[in-house]
């Protein structure tokens, strides 16, 4: 079950299983149709959020998620969710947060945890960040310039 929805950083695609919401997707612009509706009143329910989110009008998600990944990462992923709208934490600090040492190197594991997201925006993989203010990667369709926007949006960070 799938729904689509144009948004300031592209077209997105959410995707359900009947029970929760399994992946948000970068497509192209002209992929399904926005106003046809999914039928799936979770999938509808994340793209009214979206929506919202996309209109300052939603700040925190409510919605039942099932991201397919490892163990390692759904606990990375619970984690950013703690992030608020509009903070951020460095790729250290999700290292600590979940318990690891990031001077063993274990910050890379954060950032595998950030490429795999399976719901990007839901699961705020934007709003980690590198040391010293540096934007780090994003895996999202426009890459860093995305998570630039996406911060910027939700006053993380000043264009």
């Amino acid at each position: 079950m799938t729904a689509y929805l144009d948004t300031p950083v592209g077209r997105l695609s959410v995707e359900g299983d009947g029970g929760a919401i399994t992946k948000v997707r970068w497509i192209a612009p002209n992929t399904g149709d926005p106003l046809i509706p999914d039928g799936d009143p979770i999938v509808e329910e994340a793209r009214r959020q979206l929506r919202a989110y996309f209109d300052r009008k939603l700040k925190v998600f409510d919605l039942p998620l099932l991201p397919k990944g490892t163990p390692a990462e759904k606990q990375i992923w619970q984690v950013m969710c703690k992030i608020p709208y509009g903070g951020t934490m460095t790729y250290g600090e999700m290292t600590a947060a979940v318990g690891k040492d990031p001077r063993q190197g274990d910050a890379r594991d954060i950032g595998k945890a950030c490429g795999a997201n399976p719901i990007p925006v839901i699961i705020p993989c934007h709003r980690v960040m590198a040391a010293g203010g540096k934007m780090g990667g994003y895996s999202g369709r426009g890459g860093t310039e995305t998570k630039r926007k996406l911060l910027a949006f939700e006053g993380a960070l000043l264009l």
